[in-house]
């Protein structure tokens, strides 16, 4: 036997912590809508086809648009590259003093010659840690990552499957990594999600390395280059992160921003013009900030609701939250959120506080649908044996 019980809200934050949101939560909606993972909905448009907007703090996706299928991420990859530097240097293998050789293979395929970005790096030279991440972060110097990845695992194709290993390690699945560069290669790839998640967990575990990705310039071998991220000095309280772009991938950037405590990440790809990905890269993370919210429902034992008890000493348990309970989106659909309680009920007594009893679903449209856990509120003991006697004859005859 299945209860279901289920409210739309009409007002948002304190509203679900008052009686009267409690009260609507036994009011059941006869059509709930849920659009497609993914979908373009009316609360905002962009001509860029893939996009994410991530609250950083909350981890909360506030907008995608075709997010999760993986693409080529040309210099964006760079993050990954940097990131596994940041590894090492915190666990002591090495420092940001260490000198690494420059190669003929990186002085070759990612130096002058090439004609792909580079730090201008002298063949044979030897170059600092510290140096090197500069070069990869502020001038996306191809040099510099092949240095990198011969002296971090020999060679790049090794520095390359320990990219893809980390990212599977932090979850980033559809991440599958051949070079340190970001050039292309047909199995080179990963989603724009995760790079949003991947550029997350760099500004939050890496406060003393997020700063290179704001610098705005850096000079080698005679050599000044400006950092390309088009946010700097155009968008206030933007502080990274990386840009992107081949034939194959078109114009993208992995940019953030922070703003009145909050920090939004945002990942743009495909874009057709350098001008394009500059224009649209603010007007959506202006957006960012001006038109999505993050929304808190319920805080961690708040008292979302009550399902009924078979043969319990008591006829109901109250339903709490596990945890805080949020959930982010455009401003212009607060209004169609739907929320619904579900549990498969009545719930039979025993029943200890804390036990994992139903679930809340929150439903938005053109998102995936969130789930959280609801626990029970008390301990609801068994009825005695008359006791269960006395119901059993009740439901026998409709008493």
């Amino acid at each position: 036997m299945s209860a279901f019980s289920a409210f739309k809200p009409v007002h948002l934050s304190s509203f679900f912590r008052s009686a009267i949101g409690l009260a609507l939560l036994s009011v059941v909606i006869s059509h709930i809508y849920a659009a497609p993972a993914g979908a373009q909905t009316d609360g905002f448009v962009t001509v860029a086809p893939h996009v994410v907007l991530l609250d950083s703090e909350t981890g909360l996706t506030l907008f995608e648009k075709d997010a999760r299928k993986a693409i080529a991420p040309a210099s964006m990859t760079k993050i990954m590259t940097a990131a596994l530097i940041f590894d090492r240097i915190r666990d002591g293998s090495i420092n940001k003093d260490t000198m690494f050789a420059v190669s003929e293979e990186a002085w070759r395929r990612g130096g002058a010659a090439s004609g792909s970005s580079t730090m201008f790096l002298e063949l044979g030279s030897q170059v600092s840690v510290e140096n090197l991440l500069r070069g990869v972060i502020i001038q996306s110097g191809n040099d510099a990552c092949i240095v990198l990845a011969e002296g971090i695992a020999g060679s790049e194709t090794a520095f390359a499957d320990l990219m893809t290993q980390r990212a599977h390690e932090l979850g980033l699945k559809s991440a599958n990594f051949e070079n340190a560069t970001g050039w292309p290669h047909p199995e080179h790839e990963i989603s724009a999600l995760d790079l949003a998640k991947l550029a997350q967990y760099v500004i939050t575990q890496y406060p003393e390395f997020y700063s290179l990705y704001s610098e705005r310039s850096f000079e080698w071998n005679g050599i000044s280059q400006a950092n390309r991220n088009p946010l700097l000095g155009r968008f206030t309280g933007a502080d990274g992160i990386k840009t992107g772009y081949t034939e194959v991938s078109k114009y993208g950037l992995v940019g953030s921003a922070k703003r009145g405590g909050q920090r939004i990440v945002m990942v743009v790809n495909g874009l057709e013009t350098n001008a394009l990905r500059t224009s649209e890269s603010v007007r959506i993370m202006q957006a960012g900030f001006e038109s999505f919210k993050v929304y808190d429902l319920f805080e961690q034992n708040d008292k979302v609701g009550q399902a009924p008890v078979f043969m319990g000493k008591s006829d109901n348990v109250d339903l709490i939250a596990a945890g805080n309970i949020t959930t982010g989106f455009h401003r212009s659909l607060r209004n169609d959120m739907v929320v619904t309680i579900s549990y498969d009920g009545p719930l039979a007594a025993p029943i200890a506080a804390g036990e994992k009893v139903g679930h809340l679903h929150v439903s938005v449209p053109g998102q995936d649908k969130q789930a959280f856990d609801l626990l029970a509120g008390q301990s609801i003991e068994r009825k005695g044996l008359f006791g269960r006697a006395i119901t059993s004859l009740k439901q026998k005859f409709g008493g």
